[in-house]
């Protein structure tokens, strides 16, 4: 599990660095309906090289600072591959 803060709307998507502790992502979707959250699953599914199915978001779903959990994926491998980005 790691946190992540999501910024909709921007103008490309793609990741921001760190902010307080959580990777900072940037979407173009709004956040109206679960699009944003939806374009952050598959974002970071894409980024971390697993499937949509195995990310899921725990906590915030209303929220900019969500918690998301990977599911078959050690967090050692996904530390690794947030590190590399």
């Amino acid at each position: 599990m790691f946190r992540i803060r999501v910024c909709p709307r921007a103008g490309r998507t793609g990741i921001a660095g760190v902010q307080d502790d959580a990777l900072k992502l940037r979407i173009t979707a709004p956040p109206v309906e679960g699009k944003a959250n939806d374009a952050c699953i598959r974002l970071l599914a894409e980024l971390l090289g697993v499937k949509r199915a195995q990310v899921t978001i725990i906590a915030g779903h209303a929220s900019r600072t969500k918690t998301v959990a990977v599911a078959g994926a050690k967090a050692e491998q996904i530390a690794s591959r947030i590190a590399a980005l």
